[in-house]
């Protein structure tokens, strides 16, 4: 027999890989996403004596090695980012096997058919194989559906850190602050015991107006109540950063009072534009995007044909023990693969037009999301500066009353006043230092609430500098 040419399979070859190149350009584009952000800040502060302050690292303008080392606990352990990274995880895993529908598939099978005569049986073995080659953008819809949940989980992974950092800043500096102040009204309430103490000899000596013992007797009873709020605020504290660190107890080394953190020099990093690449809601908003054109793209896919190549061998051979020869017969089949909608191809078109709504709504969000950003962002700014400034005139007016209270104890020394002003004094300078320290709280919560809008947060090991990202290139600006 004379060998055939291989000429015409090259032919058909490359004239049906020529049409698979041109149909899977047939896809859809991903929206220019066109983020509405301002060029500047509005309520930009003015620059200090720092460099600007590290996204990654924001808490450490506190200079308090306790702090720095419960936020490292914390993000170590704190199982909310443990869950987020397991579904980053999980993501990963799809996305790297996203293109595994478009490849060759085959399946072997055997089976044992029995006559019906029950006069025979036979062993039946083959497999099927068949290729679809994803075109009109199917394997492209699909390869950005997979990539969308991975961007989407590592912006919920992003989330999750920058919400856990803020959370264990902000719970460690109102623990200091209510330990501070529940500090700072003990004294007022050894202050005003000892006013009580004082009046009831003058009393005695019938040096006090009536009723004044009374009156000092409940400013005693109403400073020993105040010391509940502070109390209460200690222990809430101590057991949400239990929570935040994966605790089922409070470590007994934070009830130990120690100094109320205090914002040192920073600077504002950046402009508005990196907050694309920052917030993790607009990454997450992002992710949407991408996700609603890669379904948009299978739902553009589906009103075309699925075409591909189908292959199939069966062997089957005679298994009938009466007889001392058996027949074996094998079949091969090659051929091409085409599904065509025909009936349902009108709601096929129905559910791209839909899609293609969903797309454009994606898109919507995504500028609301930048919107919000630049929102919260401009709002914790105008914050930072209002309590910059009470800290600042708090801080005025507690030196102001030590000055004086300095005065009344010279005064005293000197048998000019008598103890009982000194008193008073000293409670007006305490109260002032409470306002101070809510003054000084409320300033560096408003420097959490920035670096929170910010999307303030260490990066994951394989999002740091230098670590290779996962994220789509077509999800990037």
């Amino acid at each position: 027999m004379a060998e055939t040419s291989p000429r015409p399979f090259r032919r058909w070859r490359t004239t049906l890989l020529g049409a698979a190149v041109a149909l899977a350009g047939c896809s859809v584009a991903m929206p220019k996403l066109e983020p509405p952000i301002p060029a500047q800040w509005q309520h930009a502060l003015a620059a200090q004596a720092a460099a600007p302050t590290d996204l990654h690292g924001w808490w450490h303008a506190f200079d308090d090695p306790a702090l720095n080392a419960l936020v490292d606990e914390a993000l170590a352990h704190n199982l909310d980012v443990a869950q987020a990274v397991e579904r980053v995880l999980a993501a990963r895993v799809m996305q790297r096997h996203s293109g595994a529908p478009y490849l060759p598939y085959l399946k072997i099978n055997t089976d044992q058919v029995i006559d019906p005569d029950a006069s025979a049986s036979y062993l039946v073995a083959g497999f099927d194989a068949s290729w679809e080659f994803g075109l009109f953008g199917r394997a492209q819809g699909t390869r950005r559906e997979a990539q969308s949940q991975l961007d989407a989980g590592m912006a919920d992974l992003q989330a999750a850190r920058v919400t856990l950092v803020a959370e264990v800043v902000r719970n460690w500096i109102e623990l200091r602050t209510a330990q501070q102040q529940e500090t700072l009204l003990q004294q007022i309430n050894d202050l005003r015991s000892h006013q009580l103490d004082l009046l009831k000899i003058r009393q005695h000596l019938q040096l006090a107006p009536a009723g004044t013992v009374d009156q000092a007797a409940a400013a005693v009873a109403q400073a020993q109540a105040a010391l509940a709020a502070p109390r209460q605020a200690i222990n809430e504290a101590t057991q949400r950063l239990a929570v935040l660190v994966g605790q089922n107890h409070p470590d007994p080394a934070w009830l130990q009072a120690g100094p109320q953190p205090q914002l040192g020099a920073w600077q504002l990093p950046g402009t508005p534009v990196d907050l694309l690449r920052t917030r993790p809601e607009i990454a997450r908003a992002e992710a949407d995007v991408l996700r609603a054109a890669g379904e948009l793209g299978v739902a553009h896919a589906d009103r075309f044909p699925q075409i591909g190549l189908d292959a199939s061998m069966v062997w089957a051979t005679d298994l009938n023990n009466n007889r001392k020869h058996t027949v074996d017969n094998g079949l091969v089949s090659v051929g091409p693969m085409f599904n065509m909608p025909l009936f349902d191809w009108g709601l096929r078109k129905a559910n791209e037009h839909a899609k293609s709504h969903e797309l454009r709504a994606a898109v919507l969000a995504y500028r609301q999301a930048v919107l919000q950003g630049v929102s919260e962002v401009e709002t914790a700014l105008g914050t930072l500066q209002q309590q910059q400034q009470r800290e600042q005139h708090n801080l005025e007016a507690w030196q102001a009353l030590q000055r004086v209270d300095d005065t009344l104890q010279t005064r005293v020394r000197l048998k000019l006043e008598s103890p009982l002003a000194l008193a008073d004094g000293k409670l007006a300078a305490d109260q002032a230092a409470i306002e101070l320290a809510d003054a000084r709280a409320s300033h560096s919560l408003a420097y959490v609430a920035l670096f929170k809008a910010l999307g303030g947060a260490p990066l994951p090991a394989d999002e740091a500098p230098g670590a290779k990202s996962g994220k789509s290139a077509e999800a990037t600006h």
